[in-house]
């Protein structure tokens, strides 16, 4: 009798230090059609179908992603590049990420989108698609039957930004811009996924950040990705690093080491650099857009400082004709400015930001 006891206290007592490993234990993860086992990676593309505007004709859209499911419990993270296709370093920054990491030393699921708008990487289109002429940074949380942007837009929702529990959507100045880096900490959401979303932006580690309060607050006119993942409770960041068409090894290096910041900070792994002690918080910031269509001539460059009224650039036309000029609403920094010639009527033409307070 005393023997059985025994027996029966020793397996009580195995079970209970045994369940909380069950219970915690780190399972599949699926991302569309693909899984990965604990501790392993995987990869493989979200087909949006969609109808060719000019004839009609059914065709898909891949999205090629990979999935790195730690062998550890943690967070589930998102990493999104190449929402505008011309925008390399982030591209590349994710290549050499699903190269580096190691899933058995991984706490938590990383889900990697190499590439979101394969149209506009294929075709090197600036801000717009060159399906539907859509700037898919502008369609969240899409539609399931709209244009192939929206269908994009929705896909990515539904199974990117649905499963993961934090987002940091990678950018850099597209093929015409010429950008200081810089990282977007978006205000909208509750108090607590907002004050999550910052401590994001601070581990990512750009010195400048931008506030930005202005971020719609409706989930179905979420507009942007990152905000797309904020009014649904996930804390998210968007960053900006490269610019002009480029592939520098600076720009792809800075999102590597804030990548590695963001995982330290989520504890998906031991290695990474501290977050930004003092930042440079950018309270007022601008769009100027350009106030005609022509040629345009910058007269400052990223990272310049300038007075209010200071000007940016002119504008002529093409016998070389003065038609316009761009200065600054207020004093601040150049952010960025476009670097190409070409430029459109209503299209950005630079950014500028003022330092303010939190």
């Amino acid at each position: 009798m005393q023997t059985r006891r025994l027996g029966q206290v020793t397996v009580l007592l195995l079970l209970t230090v045994l369940a909380p490993a069950t219970v915690f234990a780190q399972a599949p993860f699926t991302v569309g059609k693909v899984t990965a086992q604990p501790g392993t990676m995987a990869s493989g593309e979200l087909m949006v179908t969609y109808r060719v505007p000019a004839t009609g004709d059914s065709a898909t859209c891949p999205i090629p992603f990979t999935i790195v499911n730690g062998a550890k419990p943690g967070p589930v993270l998102a990493l999104t590049a190449g929402v505008h296709g011309a925008e390399y370093p982030p591209i590349l920054a994710l290549q050499r990420l699903r190269s580096a990491i190691d899933p058995k030393e991984l706490a938590g699921t990383l889900i990697l989108v190499h590439v979101a708008n394969t149209p506009s990487y294929f075709k090197r289109t600036v801000y717009y698609s060159p399906i539907d002429g859509q700037n898919l940074n502008r369609v969240f949380p899409g539609k399931p039957d709209g244009t192939l942007s929206e269908r994009i837009a929705y896909a990515l929702t539904r199974d990117v930004i649905e499963r993961a529990g934090y987002v940091v959507d990678l950018h850099a100045g597209d093929a015409n811009e010429s950008l200081r880096p810089y990282s977007y900490w978006m205000t909208t959401g509750t108090p607590a996924v907002a004050d999550e979303s910052r401590q994001l932006a601070l581990a990512f580690g750009l010195d400048h950040i931008v506030i930005d309060r202005s971020r719609p607050t409706d989930p179905a006119a979420s507009v942007y990705l990152a905000n797309t993942a904020i009014t649904r409770g996930k804390p998210a960041v968007t960053i900006e690093s490269g610019g002009l068409g480029m592939s520098d090894e600076e720009s792809i290096a800075r999102i590597e080491w804030g990548i590695a910041g963001v995982m330290r900070h989520l504890k998906m792994q031991a290695n990474g650099p501290e977050p930004i002690a003092h930042p440079v918080w950018i309270g007022r910031s601008q769009v100027l857009t350009s106030p005609a269509t022509g040629i345009f001539y910058p007269a400052v460059e990223r990272g310049h400082t300038v007075a209010a009224g200071t000007l940016i650039g002119h504008i002529t036309d093409f016998i070389g004709k003065t038609i316009a000029e761009v200065r600054a609403p207020f004093a601040g920094e150049v952010l960025y400015v476009i670097g190409t010639p070409a430029t459109s009527q209503g299209e950005p033409i630079a950014f500028i930001g003022a330092v303010g307070s939190q």
